[in-house]
């Protein structure tokens, strides 16, 4: 037990120092300047079974203060609960930027739900506009009114191709608390966001719920034809975007934020587990050392240290005790964007216990044959190849 405790040590040794920085949540959207002319952006909105959360992000979206030409194309995806209906409505009512609503019908062969959607937005946008940029949002996001105007701001003073950002998630209930930030946790610490937006870097990653992309990359990346199987579509669309020679950025956001509640651990629990699989690439080997990797690295410290309080080990007591309070100081500035209790941070293991639980989950229901499952869809084909 000793050992592996110091290996759970020097682990999260490196991880401080030498995992990017992950833990740090003070990479927001760069420095940007208003470009000298404005250029025009075609908002694409895929939506399915989405009017809970519409009246409450949509029109954040129609009141953009965004200084060029601006036009928003909502796609509904085979939605059951009158989801276009209210989108015409909301604009109706509210006003703002030009709304189209749209359905493309089911999804062709090999295409996952939302790509399908995002592809007849394109198509559409690309009709009936001249837009230099697609912003590319979820029918859950709802925007600040210069939201746009900054993205736009940014990609222009720094050449960007891909800019994204991070919404900040919901967080009111137990359950979000627990599992809602160290879910943005885990994700930076997997794919840092100051690796990412080095130029030429080999790590990439995008947040699907927010992404601004230049319509020259696209075309030149193939997407979204390119990526059409992706179950992880965000990441895979960067990798695309990049391979293509494109530059990347990915930050937290400060005036973006998602509306869909988690409200109890069955909806987070089928949010992490429906793509977690994918992400291993749906590979035991990889698995197994995701398993024996959280394992080691978040339940071996608070073990050794109950452990060596009982046995009086202290050897492994002290390292446990250091690599716990390592793990939970790296938390805290996570915790303090999602304005939440620092008293959360050693409750980390827990979390990663659950994260763990929900990883396997994913994998059985792989080879149940079930595959990734999300609003009445399952897409059982394996993620494409990056």
């Amino acid at each position: 037990m000793t050992w592996i405790t110091v290996g759970s040590l020097a682990a999260w040794l490196w991880l401080l120092l030498g995992q990017g920085f992950f833990w740090r949540t003070d990479v927001r959207l760069p420095e940007r300047r208003p470009p000298a002319a404005w250029p025009p952006v075609a908002v694409v909105v895929p939506a399915r079974d989405e009017a809970e959360v519409l009246p409450s992000s949509l029109p954040s979206l129609l009141a953009q203060d965004y200084p060029g030409k601006a036009e928003v194309f909502l796609v509904d995806d085979g939605s059951s609960d009158g989801t276009g209906e209210l989108a015409r409505a909301l604009a109706a009512e509210r006003g703002g930027l030009p709304l189209t609503v749209a359905s493309p019908g089911e999804p062709g062969p090999g295409w996952t739900g939302k790509l399908w959607a995002v592809r007849h937005g394109m198509a559409l946008a690309r009709e009936r506009t001249d837009a230099t940029y697609l912003l590319l949002t979820d029918a859950d996001i709802a925007h600040e009114p210069d939201s746009l105007r900054e993205l736009v701001a940014a990609a222009e003073s720094g050449g960007l191709d891909l800019v994204s950002q991070m919404a900040r998630l919901r967080v009111a209930t137990v359950w979000e608390r627990l599992i809602v930030p160290a879910f943005v946790y885990f994700f930076a610490q997997l794919y840092p966001f100051r690796r990412i937006n080095r130029p030429g870097a080999r790590t990439t990653a995008a947040a699907g719920g927010c992404v601004l992309l230049r319509s020259d990359a696209a075309e030149r990346a193939g997407v979204p034809d390119s990526i059409r199987q992706a179950v992880i579509d965000d990441v895979t669309l960067s990798r695309a975007v990049r391979r293509a020679g494109g530059r990347i950025w990915l930050g937290l956001a400060d005036r973006v934020d998602s509306v869909r509640p988690y409200p109890g651990l069955g909806m987070l629990w089928r949010m992490v587990s429906r793509s977690a699989y994918a992400q291993l690439r749906h590979n035991p080997l990889l698995l197994a050392g995701t398993v024996a990797g959280l394992a080691v690295v978040y339940l071996a410290p608070p073990v050794a240290v109950v452990a060596g309080a009982l046995t009086g080990g202290t050897a492994a007591l002290a390292a446990g005790a250091a690599a716990w309070a390592i793990m939970a100081g790296t938390y805290v500035p996570m915790l303090r964007y999602y304005r939440q209790p620092l008293l959360l941070a050693p409750l980390l293991p827990f979390t990663a216990l659950l994260y763990l639980l929900m990883t396997v989950d994913s994998a059985v229901q792989h080879y149940r044959g079930r595959g990734a499952a999300w609003k009445g869809r399952t897409y059982a084909r394996p993620e494409a190849a990056p």
